[in-house]
C-alpha cells in the first residue's frame, strides 16, 4: 500500500480544519447520510468555543490504493513553532492550497505571488519555488488547478498529494527508532507517545529503550547512554477519526505507543541494542512571561478544589511535559512561579484549562523576556504587526501605533479596498492594544502579529491611560450605587455580585485610581418617591475575559482566576498599604 504523510499548515482562520472535514467526507470516512458536526477534528471544548485549533491531531484516510496520514495543526502563532522556516529548512516541497477563492473579495493570483515572495525571503530551493499550487474552497469541498474554477471535488488535491509528496524514505529492516513528537494520556494505559517510525518495525510486547533528551549521536551497543527500558503494552494506528489497536507497524507509519510511563516530547524510542538519538524537536523560545501565585484574596478557597502552592506547582510542571512551548520556573517570591509562553493566547488557554479543572490562582501583568548581548546591551522582542483597515481609519491607527514606538515597514492598498500597514513594534507595545484597535476601527479592521526578532530596547512606553475604580469595602454591589457611579467610568460588576476591599470593579473615565463605595444602599424614608425615581437603568457591565484582563491590568494589579469567576484586584488590597507603597515609590524616584 502507498503511504503519504502530510501536515496541513496555515494561519488561524484560514480553513484548515474545515478542509480536513471535507477530505474525511470525500474519502469515505463517514457513512452515507451520516450527520457529522462541523470541524470534527476540534474535539477539545475550548477549541469548539473559540473556533480555533489548539492541539495538533492525527487522522488517516484511504484514497484509492494509498493511505494518507494527516496532521491538523494549530494556526495561531502562539501554538506553533517557526513552521514555515523549519519545513523549508528540511528541504520538503509543499503543496500550496489557496483557500476560500469563492469569496467575493478573493485575490488568488495576488496571494500566489505573495507566497512566492515568502519562499524567496525564506531562501527556498528551486524545487520548493516550483511547488504545486491549487485553488480551493474547503467549505464547499472542491479544489482545482485553475483559479477561475468554482465547483468540483477534492480529487485534484488527493492526486496532487500522491504525485508531489514522496513516500517516507525509511529503512523498514533496520533497528527500531522513533521520535516522540506528541503525547496523549489514557487512564487505562497511561502516557502515550505519538510519532513517526523513522526506522525498523515495532510490535506489541516488544522491548524498547527510552533515551534521555540530548544531542543526537550513535553510541555502539548502547554503551554510555543511560535510558529507561520498557515494553510496548499497546500499539495504535490511525484510521479516520479512530485510534485502532494494531499488532505491528513499520517505518514511515505514524503510531501511538503505550507502556513507557516517563516518556516526554523530543525523546527517542529505540532498539535497546542500538541506542541512537534522533535530533530533538526545536521550538521557538517564549517571549512573554507572567507570575502564577496562590490566591490569597478574601474569597480564596470558596470555589476552587486545588488552592495550595503544592497543587499549583505540580499542575504547572505537569503541563510542560506535553506543552513544549511553555516554560515554568520557581521564583524567589514565596508561592510564586514564573510561567513563560509564546503569547497572551498561549497563556490564557492554560489559565482557562486550569480553572475548569478546579484550580484557583492569581496572575500578574505580562512582561517580555529580555536577552543580553555579550557586550551588555539589553535586547527585547519585536513583532511584525500586519493591519488592514479602511482608508479613513489609517490616521488613527498610525497615531496609536506611533505612540507605542512602532515603525512603519510598508503601506499599500489592497485589491479588496482596505489599506495594508506593516509595522515593526516592541512586543510590549501591543499589550492592551487589541481592544483599543477594535474600538478605533469599529470592528472593521484586522490585526495579525508574530515574533520578528530581538532588538535594542525601545525605551519607556505609556501604561494604561485610565485608572481603575477600586472597591473600598467588602459586600455586595448595589444597583443604586452602580447607577450613581456610572458617570465615573465603565463597570465590571453587576448588582448582587460579591466584592471586597481592593477589588477592581470598573475602569475610570480619567487617569488615576479612584476608591468607591459600590455597596452603598439608598437611604429609606417614609416619604414616597416619584415613579421616575424608582426606576434605575443600568448600563450592562463589561464582560471580563482572561485576554481582556491581561491587557487591562498594571504592574500593581493581579487577575484572580477561580472556577466560577475572573476578578481584577490590586496586588496590595489595603488602601493604607497602597498609599504607603506609592509614597515609597515616589521617594525612590526622587533619589534616582
Amino acid at each position: 500500500m502507498k503511504l503519504r504523510n502530510v501536515a496541513i499548515i496555515a494561519h488561524v482562520d484560514h480553513g484548515k480544519t474545515t478542509l480536513v472535514d471535507q477530505m474525511l467526507r470525500q474519502a469515505g470516512v463517514f457513512r452515507a447520510n451520516e450527520v457529522v458536526r462541523d470541524r470534527v477534528m476540534d474535539s477539545n471544548p475550548l477549541e469548539r468555543e473559540r473556533g480555533i485549533t489548539i492541539l495538533s491531531k492525527n487522522t488517516a484516510v484511504r484514497w484509492g490504493d494509498a493511505k494518507v496520514n494527516i496532521v491538523d495543526t494549530p494556526g495561531h502563532r502562539d501554538f506553533g513553532g517557526e513552521v514555515e522556516r523549519i519545513l523549508l529548512e528540511l528541504g520538503l516541497v509543499p503543496v500550496v492550497v489557496i483557500n476560500k477563492v469563492d469569496r467575493p473579495d478573493a485575490r488568488p493570483l495576488e496571494v500566489h505571488d505573495e507566497v512566492l515572495d515568502l519562499f524567496i525571503e525564506l531562501e527556498a530551493t528551486d524545487d520548493q519555488l516550483d511547488a504545486a499550487f491549487l485553488y480551493a474552497s474547503g467549505r464547499d469541498g472542491w479544489a482545482s488547478l485553475e483559479p477561475e474554477a468554482r465547483s468540483g471535488d477534492l480529487g485534484p488535491l488527493f492526486e496532487m498529494i500522491l504525485a508531489s509528496v514522496p513516500a517516507p524514505t525509511a529503512d523498514p529492516d533496520g533497528p527500531f527508532q522513533m521520535l516522540a513528537s506528541t503525547l496523549d494520556y489514557s487512564s487505562y494505559v497511561g502516557r502515550i507517545a505519538i510519532g513517526r517510525i523513522e526506522r525498523g518495525q515495532v510490535r506489541e510486547g516488544q522491548r524498547v529503550a527510552l533515551l534521555p533528551l540530548g544531542e543526537p549521536g550513535l553510541v555502539e551497543d548502547g554503551a554510555g547512554v543511560e535510558g529507561i527500558e520498557g515494553r510496548v503494552t499497546k500499539l495504535y494506528g490511525f484510521d479516520g477519526l479512530s485510534r485502532v489497536e494494531i499488532e505491528e507497524a513499520s517505518a514511515g507509519d505514524i503510531v501511538a505507543v503505550a507502556g513507557l510511563e516517563g516518556v516526554e516530547i523530543g525523546q527517542t524510542l529505540t532498539d535497546p541494542d542500538l541506542r541512537e538519538r534522533l535530533l530533538g524537536i526545536a521550538v521557538e523560545e517564549p517571549t512573554l512571561s507572567v507570575d502564577f501565585r496562590v490566591n490569597d484574596g478574601p474569597f480564596a478557597g470558596k470555589a476552587g478544589k486545588y488552592v495550595t502552592t503544592r497543587q499549583l506547582r505540580e499542575r504547572l510542571y505537569r503541563e510542560i511535559q506535553s506543552n513544549v512551548s511553555l516554560g515554568v520556573e520557581d521564583t524567589e517570591q514565596p508561592d510564586t512561579f514564573a510561567v513563560s509562553g509564546r503569547g497572551e493566547l498561549h497563556l490564557t488557554i492554560l489559565m482557562e484549562t486550569m480553572r475548569r479543572e478546579g484550580y484557583e490562582f492569581t496572575v500578574s501583568r505580562p512582561r517580555v523576556i529580555l536577552k543580553e548581548r555579550p557586550d551588555g546591551e539589553v535586547l527585547e522582542p519585536y513583532e511584525k504587526a500586519v493591519i488592514e483597515v479602511p482608508q479613513e481609519m489609517v490616521g488613527v491607527v498610525m497615531e496609536k501605533m506611533g505612540s507605542r514606538r512602532a515603525e512603519v515597514l510598508d503601506m499599500r492598498p489592497t485589491d479588496a479596498g482596505p489599506v495594508r500597514l506593516d509595522f515593526r513594534i516592541p512586543a510590549r507595545g501591543l499589550f492592551g492594544y487589541r481592544s483599543e484597535f477594535l474600538t478605533d476601527t469599529r470592528g472593521e479592521g484586522q490585526l495579525h502579529h508574530g515574533f520578528l526578532e530581538y532588538g535594542p530596547r525601545a525605551g519607556s512606553l505609556q501604561n494604561r491611560s485610565r485608572g481603575a475604580l477600586v472597591a473600598d469595602r467588602e459586600g455586595a454591589a448595589v444597583a443604586f450605587a452602580i447607577f450613581n457611579l456610572q458617570a465615573r467610568g465603565v463597570m465590571f460588576v453587576e448588582p448582587g455580585e460579591a466584592v471586597y476591599s481592593g477589588m477592581i470593579v470598573g475602569e475610570s473615565s480619567r487617569p488615576g485610581d479612584m476608591e468607591i463605595n459600590i455597596c452603598k444602599e439608598k437611604k429609606l424614608t417614609n416619604i414616597r418617591a416619584a415613579a421616575a425615581d424608582e426606576s434605575i437603568r443600568l448600563e450592562p457591565p463589561r464582560e471580563i475575559t482572561l485576554e481582556l484582563a491581561l491587557e487591562f491590568i498594571n504592574d500593581d494589579e493581579l487577575i484572580e482566576v477561580t472556577p466560577d469567576a475572573i476578578r481584577l484586584r490590586k496586588r496590595q488590597l489595603s488602601p493604607t498599604g497602597r498609599k504607603k507603597e506609592m509614597r515609597q515609590a515616589a521617594a525612590l524616584a526622587r533619589e534616582a
